[in-house]
């Protein structure tokens, strides 16, 4: 490449090869264009080459034609270097050609630029409502239709980007502006930076030495959930951990020992038998958290809600009397702000009142409900948090920080270590020449931890305490706007009474041949096979996803939840569409 006097740059020859009408020269131009402006470059091509609506193709795309275009490396170990480039090649290429293989800073550079370019065509579609939300293949057909199996050869680093396509192409767009399908949708483009950025960074939690930015970025931002939560100064303890259920079973590993310290040594054999209390509307993980702690589920005993799903203080009170009267000792009630079907938010002060009298530990499980605390209109919903001994809190459901994002907080400090530290001696040596507080690990049960915070930490910065309340509150608004289009409409019928506390929007759609069957037991019969076929039928065409699911004696029912920012009034309109259209004749 030689530079001309109008600062581009020329391609070819003086035989007139170099001429910017030549298409072999345009599409050089374009390939240097696009890998040094990317999405720019793209959109420059396409205005200067006459297709303004069609950017021009790029390598990428050509590469899964099955072209094998070649690329330009240098292997000389003069950097900055005037030589003239090898040909490059992902066909005859393989991993060990790539970092920290001699003279693979080239190839690396490049194999990696290409990776981000399927990445960042991902994230444009990903918000583009034109495209599905799922491209679906039944489980059969995608094992027949690609070799996912392992060898004992390498492939080439064109078949690695391929992998990566067709890996991609079946994923679900959960950023999607029409995926309400999990608590956790959206794709927040700066929580998705330093997702990269912890990845690249691929290190530990467990230690300052190792971690030093990240250990410091998890202790401010602990700090700063404790304030709202409303624990003074902040103050307490807590961890990020793989999810809510982990965080609940930190709760309730640290209830026991709090109560019964020897268990640690001596095991569940020298302790009465415990019992644990949760409303029948709370998260299959408190069951799952006293069958691994050895307290089994046999000893959480179910407290009853009322028909909006909140947990019924008098009933709690009831069955802690029973329990100790027959000998056994209550340690735990885990009150729920936003449960996962109906989104209620369990009536913390009365059961905060209840646990003191009755001196249990009181843990609030927010994992869904907890981003409301960030919003000035919304967070007398969790009023008597501050009274809880410990909060799961998790960041990736209605913050729209990536997955995975969960907080266990704990108002005090010292016990998580107390509780879990082994005293490792390898790891956590006693002479190392910083504060020692800040090695973080010993107070966790995993020892290898990921860098979950810097995503949370640097969607703060991003936004400010007041960019997530607006999300927030922008996600609530849509949820009652759902609830106003189809609480009187035709053919929809609400699972309970009144406005939603959260964005949870539970309904039944009753297609046409069931509005006027008086026979109760046969509307149900078919009632309950009305979702799942809506569903299906959502799938297979791709245009959107929402979840649904029994309940008690409820047959199935749609469970519309939102927490993707990127939806609008017109995706609800669209939902409401579809399941019609989708339903009409069933």
């Amino acid at each position: 490449m030689a530079s001309t006097g109008s600062g581009f740059w020329s391609f070819g020859s003086e035989d007139g090869s170099g001429d910017p009408e030549n298409p072999s020269t345009a599409r050089a131009w374009c390939q240097v264009a696009q890998k040094f402006t990317g999405g720019i470059g793209n959109k420059l091509c396409a205005l200067l080459y006459g297709d303004a609506e069609k950017p021009m193709e790029t390598s990428n795309e050509k590469e899964t034609q099955g072209s094998t275009d070649k690329k330009t490396v240098c292997t000389c170990n003069q950097k900055p270097c005037s030589c003239l480039k090898m040909d490059l090649n992902y066909a005859c290429l393989h991993s060990t050609d790539l970092l920290p293989a001699c003279n693979g800073e080239e190839a690396t550079l490049s194999f990696l630029q290409d990776v981000m370019d399927i990445l960042l065509q991902y994230v444009v579609k990903s918000f583009d409502r034109s495209t599905k939300v799922i491209d679906f293949h039944y489980p059969n057909e995608l094992l027949q239709e690609h070799n996912w199996e392992l060898a004992d050869q390498p492939q080439t680093l064109e078949e690695i980007l391929s992998n990566c396509r067709t890996t991609l192409k079946y994923a679900i767009k959960t950023g999607h502006p029409r995926y309400f399908n999990q608590l956790s949708t959206g794709l927040d483009m700066v929580g998705l930076a330093a997702d990269w950025l912890t990845s690249t960074a691929n290190t530990n939690m467990f230690t300052y030495e190792i971690a030093p930015v990240f250990v410091l970025l998890e202790y401010v931002t602990l700090r700063k959930m404790r304030e709202i939560i409303g624990w003074p100064g902040g103050s307490g303890d807590g961890i990020f951990s793989p999810g809510g259920a982990i965080s609940n079973m930190y709760a309730m590993l640290i209830a026991r020992f709090k109560m019964f310290p020897e268990v640690k040594e001596k095991g569940m054999a020298a302790i009465p038998r415990l019992v644990a209390f949760t409303s029948e509307h709370s998260h299959f993980s408190v069951k799952k958290g006293a069958a691994a702690l050895g307290v089994g589920t046999d000893s959480v005993i179910l407290i009853k809600c009322d028909e909006r799903g909140k947990m019924i203080p008098s009933d709690l009170e009831r069955r802690i009397v029973e329990v100790k009267q027959k000998g056994f000792v209550p340690f735990f009630v885990s009150a729920t702000a936003g449960t996962t079907v109906y989104g209620a938010f369990d009536p913390l002060l009365a059961i905060a009142d209840i646990c003191k009298k009755y001196k249990i530990w009181m843990h609030v499980d927010a994992a869904w409900g907890g981003g409301l605390l960030m919003s000035r209109k919304h967070k007398w919903k969790l009023n008597g948090v501050e009274r809880a001994n410990s909060v799961t809190w998790n960041p990736h459901k209605m913050m729209g920080v990536p997955l995975q994002c969960s907080a266990l907080l704990v108002r005090e400090e010292g016990l998580m270590q107390s509780c879990n530290q082994m005293h490792a001696s390898y790891l956590f040596q006693q002479d190392k020449h910083y504060d020692l507080s800040y090695d973080t690990g010993d107070k966790a049960l995993q020892c290898g931890r990921h860098v979950d915070v810097f995503k949370l930490w640097l969607m703060w910065r991003a936004k400010g305490t007041t960019g997530f309340e607006a999300q927030i509150d922008k996600c609530l608004e849509l949820a009652e706007y759902l609830y106003n289009l189809i609480k009187n409409r035709e053919g929809y019928e609400m699972v309970f009474d009144g406005k939603p506390q959260h964005t949870n929007v539970c309904f039944w759609y009753i297609p046409p041949s069931l509005r006027h069957l008086e026979d109760k037991e046969e509307r149900m019969s078919r009632l309950l096979k009305v979702a799942p076929v809506i569903k299906a039928r959502m799938m297979e065409y791709g245009t959107t996803m929402v979840s649904y699911q029994p309940l008690g004696d409820k047959v199935n029912f749609f469970r519309m939840v939102i927490s993707n920012p990127a939806a609008t009034h017109q995706d609800i309109d669209f939902l409401i569409e579809e399941i019609e259209r989708l339903g009409q004749d069933l």
